[in-house]
């Protein structure tokens, strides 16, 4: 025991405070934003993760690129596809990228129970669900707004009328920008409710792309009976025909409802704030949903 005790040192390892910057809530909610945007293209990730956003962002890209080549060598008049028409075309890839990226977002901090770290920090709830949201639109903005970019350099490159092309292009701009936000929103949502990234791809294919093809549908089948009153109402109960409607009434898009039925001014109101309700609802359940897996 003697020779314990002699032996027996307390060292003093310089532990002292940090009186370094503090950054705060505002750096930490750049991060988070920076991060999850980053992640959404996986970026700071795997190899593996970068396959399926990068494969995802060369196939909205590839269409358009394609479309300014034929117009340059053909010396066309206009554009194949409208600005604010070529998101609805690829509706289906946007909807699998919502679906594979919106999980990986959210869901994995959900699984593993990392929220209330977040939260242990200088970050609150609201800057927590402010920096996924900001960071998935965004990356939705990048996937959808890049090819419009495409198609706009090209047109000027074929010198087509710079006046309408550039009106053009800041139509399509407002259309994916509602898009992105309202994809963003609704994605988010149906992420956060399980921790399992599988149901949530799912559930998110189901709302975002079977949604169209059913209310596509439908559609055809009020066509297909006269009743060509409800076809524009009819396109509430889907994101992409929604963004569709309100392309048609305020931006000069063309509808791709059965017989060019696609709301006017009056409708196109509703359709807006349809939109709107729903981004905003969005938020209000995201930030519902953390203030309870943050405790």
């Amino acid at each position: 025991m003697a020779t314990d005790s002699a032996q027996t040192q307390i060292h003093n390892i310089g532990y002292r405070d940090y009186d370094g910057p503090r950054l705060g809530r505002a750096y930490a909610r750049r991060s988070l934003f920076s991060q999850s945007l980053r992640g959404a293209y996986g970026l700071g990730r795997s190899a593996k993760s970068k396959i399926l956003p990068m494969l995802l962002f060369a196939v909205m890209c590839l269409p358009a690129g394609i479309m300014v080549a034929v117009a340059v060598a053909t010396k066309a008049n206009d554009l194949p596809v409208a600005y604010t028409r070529y998101a609805i075309f690829l509706q289906a890839v946007i909807g699998l990228f919502v679906a594979a990226q919106a999980p990986q977002s959210v869901s994995r901090d959900l699984r593993f129970k990392t929220v209330p770290l977040y939260f242990s920090r200088p970050i609150e709830r609201v800057d927590y669900v402010l920096a996924k949201f900001a960071a998935m639109a965004s990356a939705l903005f990048i996937i959808t707004g890049a090819p419009l970019a495409i198609l706009y350099v090209g047109a000027l490159l074929a010198k087509l009328d710079f006046a309408d092309q550039t009106k053009g292009f800041a139509q399509g701009l407002v259309s994916v920008a509602l898009l992105s936000l309202l994809f963003a929103g609704l994605g988010l949502v149906i992420a956060a409710l399980t921790p399992r990234r599988g149901f949530g791809v799912a559930a998110v294919i189901a709302v975002l792309t079977v949604s169209f093809a059913a209310v596509s549908a439908v559609q055809g089948i009020a066509m297909s009976q006269d009743s060509v009153g409800v076809i524009k109402w009819l396109g509430l109960f889907s994101p992409i025909t929604l963004i569709d409607g309100v392309g048609t009434a305020f931006l000069g898009a063309s509808s791709s409802f059965p017989g060019g039925h696609g709301p006017g001014s009056g409708a196109g109101v509703v359709y807006l704030l349809v939109v709107l309700a729903l981004i905003y609802g969005s938020y209000a359940v995201l930030m519902r949903r953390y203030r309870k897996v943050g405790l």
